[in-house]
């Protein structure tokens, strides 16, 4: 269990997936506020800049690489982690590794993800 109870904001358009991950990082003792709107996570980010922003690469109306671009405007210090449900695409790793985001396949294990998110945090 997480020591430092980092926050996560967690964005992901699909409910179920987003109870999944939010449950497996409660789980590991971290604060997760979860949402599938933009504008929601803009005022959560607002209200209490997170640690660290989950975010699907494929959110409602927008890319998440974009949402992603936004909310670290607002949110400088934020670490990101983008899930991805596609092959590996070297076009976005390039995309996201020049702004420091990571990129993490789906389908995951709830323990690689964990191992994941306290790797991102630990390096920051």
């Amino acid at each position: 269990m997480q020591a430092d109870r980092s926050t996560i904001l967690l964005f992901h358009s699909a409910p179920v997936v987003r109870a999944i991950i939010r449950e497996i990082l409660e789980r590991e003792g971290y604060v997760v506020r979860a949402t599938g709107d933009l504008g929601i996570a803009v005022d959560m980010a607002r209200e209490s800049p997170p640690d660290l922003l989950l975010i699907d690469v494929y959110v409602a109306d927008i890319s998440g690489h974009d949402a992603a671009v936004y909310l670290t405007q607002r949110c400088p210090d934020m670490r990101v982690l983008m899930v991805a449900g596609m092959p590996a695409d070297a076009r976005m790793e390039i995309r996201t590794t020049g702004e420091g985001f990571w990129v993490f396949p789906k389908p995951f294990a709830a323990a690689d993800l964990a191992a994941k998110v306290k790797e991102i945090l630990e390096a920051g």
